[in-house]
């Protein structure tokens, strides 16, 4: 099933099996990966909103997607310092209480740059979740990781997709608007910290803590082909959430239109998070599924760029396939460490960097169009960052069989 230990992998330290519930920490670990995305995910739609209630400019507001997504970046290694430290369920919590908090308090902020300067807090607890979710499950579900991680993924893509749909309409209805959705959001995120606390009750405070907190694998090939990997996937995911919209209406789509493109890649990525990685697990091989899921994402974004007459279809593809490879990337780390800890680093190392390179995208896509003047250079270059990703896996995957 997996394709290789690490090549720098420790003896397997003492590890105590935290839970004996294993199936209610997967459904707490799925609703906690529900709050993941939304602070970021439904700004997006509320922006022209925040931006005319303050009167601000679009680089002011636009912090509030780049924050959040840094921050799953540079706080990547403080969740696997936390998690060895006071165990994934403290931290894990801990996270929640972040988003949750913060979220309504920066909501109610009169300056803009209160709310920017609150958006830090918010992004901290989900750079925090991003780390942990992966340890949680080397933790519960060794036998069958990439089921585990498809539970969660699965969560993290069906929490974008509600935020994204409604947003807007929870501005519409509710007082306060933009306000009012962005709280709604946080009391959501505030119910699943409550689950995640009801659900996991009954596991130990945390495992036997480790000698020392392993470093994060500077010298490891396998974590820089990592690094690399999640990195295009980020630039190409994050590039094509903010721009792809705007490409379709320069080609003269309606707004309605490209907006039920986007939303088209949103929605199959939902059933791909889950299915793929469970099927892995029942084959017991990764590589088939990796290679094939990262063809297909290159396949649909040339599509989107190339032939737009059959945008929908290009769209079905490169969500299916973000979806399912998001899920099967996400595994990896448990395939080749073995011991929580050490997931961890290897986990903190792939996340802190590769969200760090993939929170530049939309700025590096933006400039891509201002030179050039045209959006279909800047789905070409998404459409590169794709190819090289499968290079990157190619050679991931002959390294370890």
């Amino acid at each position: 099933m997996q394709l290789v230990r690490g090549e720098a992998s420790a003896a397997p330290a003492r590890l105590v099996r935290v839970s004996r519930r294993p199936a209610w920490t997967l459904v707490a670990l799925f609703f906690a990966a529900l709050t993941l995305r939304p602070q970021i995910v439904g700004v997006g739609p509320l922006i022209p909103k925040i931006q005319d209630g303050f009167g601000t400019s679009h680089a002011v507001v636009g912090l509030l997607g780049t924050i959040p997504v840094l921050c799953m970046g540079l706080f990547a290694p403080v969740g696997a310092y936390l998690a060895a430290r006071i165990g994934t369920r403290r931290a894990m919590t801990l996270g929640l209480s972040l988003i949750g908090v913060f979220g309504i308090l920066r909501a109610t902020m009169p300056s803009v740059w209160l709310v920017v300067l609150l958006t830090w807090p918010v992004g901290i607890g989900m750079g925090l979740g991003n780390t942990l979710a992966p340890i949680s499950i080397k933790e519960h579900f060794e036998d069958r990781p990439a089921t585990g991680t498809g539970i969660y993924t699965t969560g993290i893509q069906i929490g974008s997709t509600g935020a994204a749909a409604l947003a807007v309409p929870l501005a519409g209805w509710l007082v306060g608007g933009w306000r009012g959705a962005l709280i709604a959001l946080s009391i959501a995120a505030l119910l699943s910290l409550v689950a995640w606390v009801v659900l996991t009750w009954g596991e130990a405070p945390h495992s036997a803590p480790a000698a020392r907190v392993p470093r994060l694998p500077w010298r490891s090939k396998t974590a820089w082909l990592l690094v690399t990997i999640f990195g295009l996937m980020a630039c190409a995911y994050y590039g094509l959430n903010a721009w792809l919209p705007d490409a379709y209406t320069e080609r003269g789509w309606s707004d309605r239109s490209a907006g039920i493109l986007l939303a088209m890649m949103n929605l199959t990525a939902i059933p791909a998070s889950f299915v793929f990685p469970y099927l892995s697990d029942r084959a017991g091989k990764r590589r088939p599924f990796l290679l094939g899921l990262s063809v297909c994402f290159v396949t649909g974004a040339v599509i989107l760029v190339a032939f737009p007459s059959i945008g929908y279809a290009g769209a079905l593809i490169a969500g299916v396939a973000q979806g399912g490879l998001f899920a099967m990337v996400m595994t990896l780390p448990l395939d080749f460490e073995r011991t929580p800890e050490r997931v961890g680093a290897l986990v903190a190392m792939m996340l802190g960097l590769g969200y760090t390179i993939g929170a530049t995208a939309p700025f590096i896509l933006g400039a891509v169009r201002d030179a050039t003047g045209s959006f279909n250079a800047v789905l070409w270059v998404a459409a590169g960052f794709l190819t090289a990703q499968f290079f990157a896996l190619l050679i991931l995957t002959r390294r370890h069989g």
